[in-house]
């Protein structure tokens, strides 16, 4: 995958470029939804369900992930009314999002029944909530074939949240399959510095007492190379050696093969089922896309210059930020 074959000057105006300064430290940095958010071309943030130039690519490799490894998706016995409710908020904010393209009517009152149509996909369903065998699959797999996000529904019980439902397939170096069924502060244990500086329970303190129908946003980043979406745990060996390559490689490869990898996160308490639904969508963005940006690429030097060695290492980042730092010296408009 190169720069110039996918990536558009619509990609870079709509990049959710997620560096406010020159340093990167680990906080829950939530804001409300639905604002959006502007940068030096252009902006990001009015819809919580985005989609995009590269909708049926993205719809596509999913479908792709599930048909190899069908644990990206999966649902506790007691997430399936969480499942049902997530669908139909989604394909509301679709909806509501695209009505040229989706629609969602209440054709029966009792049971409550509906027919959704997405033309972009040439879709035209009659359902009834609650009833598995008016669906094709099942509820969360059926609405993640039509969105780009990836989705984990948190369950609220003994006072923790915990991950026991989802479809990730596009995950950033870690694994749905091993962390579902875990607590919101196990699944992220790893995480440098999240603990030490009780990050990690302020945020879970906080989405517990999210409301019914309240939603934020928050953004995190990595670097990925060849803009590679599905960068899970399991895939590892497909994908791991790819840092070494950009690194030993020339130089002058770095800028179309090594991506900024922006995930825009949004946490959403559903109506009906009391659980959070967490949607994280990836935005990629090769460094010659960014170097175009003069404010982008300075800021991006800066911030992975200081980033601290924990820290790196636990984003994967080790082996590919110094190739990085070195093309944006030689290629970008920076100076040191």
């Amino acid at each position: 995958m190169t720069a110039a074959a996918v990536f558009t000057q619509n990609d870079i105006e709509n990049f959710p470029f997620p560096f406010p300064k020159d340093q990167y430290r680990y906080s829950a940095n939530v804001e409300p939804t639905g604002q959006k958010a502007s940068t030096v071309v252009g902006s990001w943030g009015e819809q919580r369900v985005v989609i995009d130039a590269h909708y049926r690519r993205e719809l596509a490799e999913r479908s792709r992930i599930l048909a190899v490894d069908p644990t990206r998706s999966q649902c506790l016995p007691h997430m399936v009314p969480a499942a049902w409710d997530a669908m139909l908020t989604l394909m509301h904010e679709l909806a509501d999002g695209y009505p040229q393209h989706m629609t969602l009517e209440r054709v029966i009152a009792e049971p409550a029944s509906y027919r959704w149509r997405n033309a972009l996909l040439d879709i035209d369903q009659t359902f009834t909530f609650g009833a598995a065998d008016t669906l094709p699959t099942d509820p969360l797999t059926y609405i993640c074939s039509q969105i780009q996000e990836d989705v984990v529904l948190l369950d609220q019980r003994d006072d923790q949240m915990w991950g026991d439902a989802g479809v990730v397939t596009f995950a950033a170096d870690w694994s749905f399959g091993f962390d579902v069924g875990m607590s919101f502060l196990q699944i992220h244990g790893p995480v440098p510095r999240l603990h030490s500086e009780k990050i990690a329970t302020r945020a879970h303190e906080f989405i517990k007492r999210l409301q019914p129908a309240q939603s934020y946003r928050r953004t995190n980043w990595t670097l990925t190379v060849d803009g590679k979406l599905d960068t899970s745990t399991e895939t590892y060996p497909e994908w791991g050696k790819d840092r070494r390559t950009l690194a030993e490689g020339p130089l002058e490869d770095v800028g179309d093969r090594l991506f900024l990898r922006t995930e825009v996160q949004h946490l959403i308490r559903l109506p009906q089922s009391n659980a959070v639904m967490f949607l994280i969508r990836t935005y990629l963005l090769p460094f010659r896309a960014i170097a175009t940006i003069p404010e982008w690429a300075d800021r991006l030097y800066r911030v992975l210059e200081d980033l601290p060695v924990d820290m790196a290492d636990y984003k994967g980042i080790t082996r590919t930020r110094g190739p990085g730092l070195q093309w944006l010296r030689t290629h970008g408009p920076v100076v040191p």
